[in-house]
């Protein structure tokens, strides 16, 4: 049984505020990629809907003049760092199991490679399918974190996919126990 469910990170006053910031339909639809793409790399669907849920909370508002600058957001980004501070932060206070809360927080950290610099870096399983997730929703000029979704709508995706989590995971304990 999980502490914390997608439900309980979702609807709490701070992962509102960043997600409504970022894009909650972005936000939901890299948890859903990022739930098949744990099923394919055998990582924990729990840690990886909920670290794609969370990856983008760390977004500032790159504004100028009134509208989006894509190209100041590029050269001034730290969203990932941000986000894996609020991401841990926020799993923590909801009651999370510390040792998971730093595998989401690191996994957010490391989903994107725009504020690195040049080189290779190797990723664990967890934090490559975070990428992936985030790579398979991205739009061109950041317009992924402007689609918009119903409230109630949104709600429901959210407690879907923890469905989806809680079948998956009592799947595996009982494959483990056989």
């Amino acid at each position: 049984m999980r502490c914390v469910t997608l439900e309980d990170v979702f609807v709490h006053p701070i992962a509102q505020k960043y997600l409504k910031r970022s894009g909650i339909a972005h936000a939901i639809a890299v948890a859903y990629h990022a739930y098949r793409f744990a099923l394919n790399h055998g990582v924990n669907v729990d840690l990886a809907t909920k670290a794609a849920l969370l990856h983008d909370i760390g977004h500032y508002e790159w504004y100028s003049n009134g509208t989006w600058d894509y190209e100041k957001y590029k050269q001034n980004d730290i969203h990932a760092i941000k986000g894996a501070e609020r991401a841990h932060k926020l799993l923590i206070r909801l009651g999370e199991h510390p040792k998971n809360a730093k595998e989401i927080a690191l996994a957010i950290l490391l989903h994107t490679d725009s504020y690195l610099p040049e080189g290779e870096l190797k990723r664990k399983p967890l934090q490559t399918v975070i990428k992936l997730a985030d790579e398979a929703d991205e739009e061109p000029g950041g317009k992924h974190h402007y689609r918009h979704i119903d409230e109630a709508l949104a709600l429901k995706k959210i407690r879907e996919l923890d469905e989806l989590v809680d079948k998956q995971l009592q799947k595996e304990r009982l494959d483990y126990i056989i």
